[in-house]
């Protein structure tokens, strides 16, 4: 056993006995009447769940599951926005031992049917308005379960879905079966936004989901009296994994939104003194034209440090990087020490991290590369692409490296920063372009309010880049597109120069984080020359 396996052998030793509902049971153990989850919906009244309760309604709710046909080791859609159903539904399968797939509640039909399929789900929980097309969609599924609300809107069923609804499931005369503490055990199932593929569907085991707690508080020094807003999906690693799961490893409280709302923003956080949450930059930029009070923050972590708004805020902008598949920060800076504007942070002590020229060797400060980071899989990395075993095998190289795809830049100091995701590289004619490159100049000519920019379909080029954008208010339309072309001549290389500005109301998203530049692409006819 060489070096390397030994050391996962470590890893995977010290998981041991740990699992999900150990990881619920030790909150329960330490502060059973604390609030666990605070729900605050935009319709009707807040409610609380203590730790004990929230245990208590999974481990009924997994039974009533159980009754209903559900058995280790059985996939279970949860197609839900942000509520508290999400979360008891997320833990009553973990406390049955069948596996949860969340799934992006902004899937359409032939998504659904896929995500089914692949899954083989035996049942899937929604809400009354994706009631229709989870009962349409996902044929194969003989098990559909639908609350009464939309996230807290009172809301009804269509008669001719067949569904039973949410709070019949609850058994509260019987208790679950017996479930031995297997770290190994299959969790979740979360699906990677794909491009020209299929999503793939990223397997963690409990020990990946207690790490994923566990690591993500340790990196953001999460205290037992802290209180976070959450808004981020929770069907998205960020929300559940850095937020959800951390907070509950740590003790501390969750304060849960359907989405977000810069309205209610300042209010709840002041209402419940609010010490931290994470973001992206889409919210600091809507959070931005509000006043702002004195508040409670220790810190927002919206993926870069963005001192850009600390005169605005008064609050810390922590750095960091991390992908589904690596269940946790890989990259992160400390609240002590930020480091300069933009940086995702450095190395986490808990991972190997390499960035690799277009040769395979380092790279050196000053240059830019493509990150690769190694972990121990079913423990620090995810287990596998769920039925893609040649995914699997095609994303780690022979001595365990995964290759996230992103290209990452190295400053002087051996800070690091995102610099874009390979697959967003334009080809044009000879040289490789960055969208983000670009994207950053049509920012910051204080024209727009968001950007993104795609390469468009070109005969003898290849591809050449072109911007979407969502101008500001009293912005000339009709001058933009000069303008921002000019801007882009003053600043890029010729090549780098969009050829077209569309101007747009808004901009899709795969999530709540990420521009879906797929559809985008999808817009643009090819440039016969």
């Amino acid at each position: 056993m060489d070096l390397k396996q030994q050391l996962d052998e470590t890893r995977l030793q010290a998981m041991e006995g740990m699992d999900i509902p150990w990881m619920l049971e030790q909150a329960v153990c330490r502060s059973p009447d604390k609030p666990c989850l605070i729900w605050e919906p935009f319709e009707g009244d807040s409610s609380t769940l203590s730790y004990r309760e929230l245990q208590l309604k999974a481990r009924q709710l997994g039974r009533g599951l159980f009754n209903l046909g559900v058995r280790e080791g059985n996939f279970v859609i949860l197609h839900m926005v942000n509520s508290p159903e999400f979360v008891i539904s997320w833990y009553a399968c973990a406390e049955l031992g069948a596996v949860a797939v969340s799934t992006n509640t902004r899937s359409v039909a032939r998504d659904l049917k896929y995500f089914s399929r692949h899954t083989e789900a035996v049942c899937a929980i929604t809400q009354p308005s994706f009631s229709e097309l989870i009962y349409n969609s996902c044929e194969d599924i003989s098990l559909l379960i639908v609350t009464d609300n939309d996230a807290g809107q009172a809301a009804a069923v269509p008669e001719h879905v067949e569904c039973i609804p949410f709070d019949e499931v609850y058994d509260t005369e019987h208790t679950l079966p017996a479930l031995s503490r297997n770290p190994q055990r299959d969790l979740s199932v979360q699906f990677t936004s794909g491009t020209t593929s299929r999503p793939k569907a990223v397997l963690w085991t409990h020990a990946n989901g207690v790490w994923a707690g566990k690591l993500s508080a340790s990196h953001l020094g999460l205290r037992f009296d802290d209180v976070t807003l959450v808004f981020m999906p929770l069907f998205h690693v960020n929300a559940q994994g850095y937020s959800m799961l951390a907070t509950h490893w740590s003790g501390g409280t969750m304060v849960l939104q359907p989405k977000f709302s810069a309205s209610r923003f300042w209010p709840l956080s002041l209402k419940y003194k609010v010490t931290w949450a994470s973001s992206i930059p889409f919210v600091l930029q809507a959070l931005s034209k509000h006043p702002v009070p004195q508040h409670s923050y220790r810190f927002w972590g919206p993926g870069g440090n963005f001192t850009e708004y600390f005169p605005k805020f008064n609050v810390p902008m922590l750095g960091w990087w991390g992908m589904t598949e690596t269940l946790t920060q890989g990259i992160v800076a400390d609240v002590h020490h930020l480091g300069p504007t933009g940086t995702i942070g450095r190395a986490a002590n808990e991972y190997e991290i390499q960035i690799r020229s277009d040769d395979g060797s380092s790279i050196r400060p000053g240059e830019s590369g493509l990150l690769f980071i190694r972990g121990v899989r079913g423990v620090s990395m995810f287990k596998e692409y769920y039925k893609n075993s040649k995914a699997t095998e095609d994303s780690f190289d022979v001595d365990g490296w995964f290759e996230t795809g992103d290209i990452i830049r190295m400053d002087a100091d051996g800070w690091l920063f995102f610099v874009n995701r390979a697959k967003d590289m334009l080809r044009v004619g000879a040289e490789n372009v960055a969208s983000s490159e670009i994207e950053s100049v049509i920012q910051s000519s204080g024209l727009v309010e968001e950007c993104a920019v795609v390469g468009q379909p070109h005969s003898m080029l290849e591809e050449v880049p072109v911007a979407f954008v969502i101008p500001l208010k009293d912005t000339n339309v009709y001058e933009l597109k000069s303008r921002i072309i000019s801007v882009c001549s003053e600043n890029l290389a010729d090549f780098k120069v969009v050829r077209d500005v569309h101007v747009v109301e808004s901009l899709p998203r795969s999530t709540i984080e990420k521009v879906a530049k797929n559809e985008l692409r999808e817009r643009l006819p090819k440039i016969e020359v």
